[in-house]
């Protein structure tokens, strides 16, 4: 099923339609609060100067307690239904962005893993916060229209009183504002503001990358070509969010310049009428157009918006769906394309064995489901790989990368990663099988010890036992290992497989196995050799001994 960004915001309007009507209610009622103030204010104070000059007996007819308490009335109002527009509209805002950034993510988890492998942790990063912050205006301007509608039809009320003349004005000054606006915010926002969702991807990305960098850079030292090159993006970032701030004083000087001139034209418009119903018509007129803020501000961002939504729609963009998947219950015989086609019997354990380059890591990437190209000769019971769903090839297998990545968190948040469910008698099993208890136990905290940033608290072995350790959690009918003691010492080495052959043995999960150490081949019952292909070292040799 095709989903899209827009398909997902239309469902969370409709979620959160209370409180989104609620916003708009409040809004519009902002909106005629704040024109009905000024204007009242307008015509009160020239009304009372009005009555000062007219003598003592025009001002002590002059009724000041009726039009104060309206004064005090709207005030009390505009406060209300400010504080409603801002509660609802944001709240309507804040829980629609909860709901879609994890539809986004688990977008990413089952589409295509390419699509996911392919974007780096900044970009990823950018995506996930920075482009689902401008979206935000999907939701918070909503309300707008219902306020400039609302200040529109209470601007037109107070100015008619002065004449149909001032009302046609302000009319007039509406339509221009917006059309204008509009238009203006096309050429001088619009494209700053599709730059800096870009930028913003590519400076997190260039941070994320030299961070991760860091220990090589500072022994070469490359110090100052990293943080120049972090630099540069740095300031393309702040050239686009200049012409942003350029782009918005445009827009501010544009309403400023067409509602003085709509209020000189409702001025002098309401020439003949009564000072008071002039000074009222004016200010009225005034504040009606600045009713149309929010409008302009969502033009502005519409940029920014249309950026960000094309840059998450590619995230959310459909994988083809496979034919057909076999019933997921129970292990099941792997045919690899090796040798005409090799079948691993349920329980098998098997080594894939061979020089650097032969294509060892992508063998096993393919088989697990990481890359969707090159599948031919690959199936599970007999069923094709490309023919299978990615949720239950997943599901069959637990998988130990060669490059063993941690959560930065704690260590129970980096083993229940492969078992949310586990219990703390198993997460401690999967530890001791992994040869790794012991140093845990040791740690003030135990399983709720932080690991640091990606596991920086931790030694390379004890990252690699804990994501090993991870693996053994996942209950899958294949447990895939890529080099699992590499930088182990021998000692540690031979711990970790003695503790692997028990657990297999115990559990009867079978096994792949890559490494170019002999001894963890000690646990496999046949060794499948591959070759470097003349032609590509995409391709996979035909040779097995």
């Amino acid at each position: 099923m095709t989903v899209s960004l827009q398909g997902l915001a239309a469902e969370q309007r409709r979620r959160q339609g209370t409180a989104l009507r609620l916003s708009a209610l409040s809004a519009a009622l902002l909106a005629l609060c704040a024109v009905l103030l000024m204007g009242l204010s307008g015509w009160f104070i020239a009304a009372a100067a009005a009555a000062g000059a007219g003598g003592k007996a025009a001002v002590l007819a002059f009724n000041y307690l009726l039009p104060s308490a309206g004064v005090r009335l709207l005030a009390i109002l505009q406060t209300a239904a400010r504080y409603g527009e801002r509660l609802a509209g944001h709240a309507a805002a804040l829980n629609a962005l909860a709901e879609i950034r994890p539809a986004l993510y688990r977008a990413l988890a089952r589409g295509r893993p390419e699509a996911a492998l392919a974007l780096s942790s900044g970009e990823a990063s950018a995506r996930l916060v920075q482009d689902v912050d401008a979206i935000e205006t999907l939701f918070v301007r909503l309300s707008a229209p219902w306020a400039a509608a609302a200040a529109l039809v209470a601007g037109l009320g107070l100015t008619l009183l002065a004449g149909p003349a001032p009302a046609l004005c302000l009319l007039v000054a509406m339509g221009l504002l917006l059309v204008l606006g509009r238009r203006l915010a096309q050429r001088v926002a619009t494209a700053p503001g599709r730059e800096v969702q870009r930028t913003t991807g590519e400076l997190k990305d260039a941070v994320a990358a030299y961070l991760a960098a860091s220990p090589d850079l500072v022994c070469y030292g490359l110090e100052d070509r990293a943080v120049a090159a972090v630099m540069a993006r740095d300031q393309r970032l702040g050239l686009a969010q200049a012409r942003v701030v350029d782009g918005e004083a445009l827009m501010a000087a544009l309403q400023a310049v067409v509602g003085g001139l709509a209020a000189a034209a409702v001025l002098l418009a309401a020439r003949d009428a009564p000072v008071p119903l002039a000074a009222l018509a004016t200010l009225s007129a005034i504040v009606a157009l600045e009713g149309a803020t929010g409008l302009l501000r969502a033009f502005e961002r519409a940029g920014a918006a249309a950026e960000a939504e094309r840059r998450l729609d590619m995230v959310l963009a459909p994988s083809p769906e496979p034919a057909r998947s076999p019933d997921p219950f129970g292990p099941r015989t792997l045919t690899l394309p090796i040798a005409g086609g090799v079948r691993l019997a349920p329980g098998v354990r098997a080594a894939l064995v061979g020089p650097s380059g032969c294509g060892k890591t992508q063998m096993l990437e393919r088989l697990i489901g990481l890359r969707t190209v090159g599948l031919g000769g690959f199936a599970i019971a007999g069923t094709p790989l490309a023919r299978l769903t990615p949720s239950f090839v997943r599901s069959q297998f637990a998988y130990g990368p060669q490059d063993a990545r941690l959560l930065t968190g704690s260590i129970g948040d980096n083993l229940r990663l492969a078992s949310p469910r586990a219990s703390e008698a198993e997460l401690w099993l999967a530890l001791a099988d992994a040869g790794l208890e012991d140093r845990i136990s040791a740690l003030a905290g135990g399983l709720d010890a932080w690991v640091g940033e990606g596991g920086a608290r931790l030694s390379g072995g004890e990252r690699r036992r804990l994501s090993l350790a991870r693996a053994l959690l996942r209950p899958a009918p294949w447990l895939v290992l890529d080099e699992p003691t590499e930088g182990l010492d021998g000692q540690t080495e031979a711990l970790v497989i003695g503790r692997l052959a028990q657990r297999l043995a115990r559990t009867g999960q079978g096994l792949l196995l890559v490494s170019h150490r002999p001894a963890p081949l000690v646990l496999c019952d046949q060794v499948l050799r591959l070759t470097v292909d003349s032609v590509s070292l995409d391709r996979l040799a035909t040779t097995a001994g």
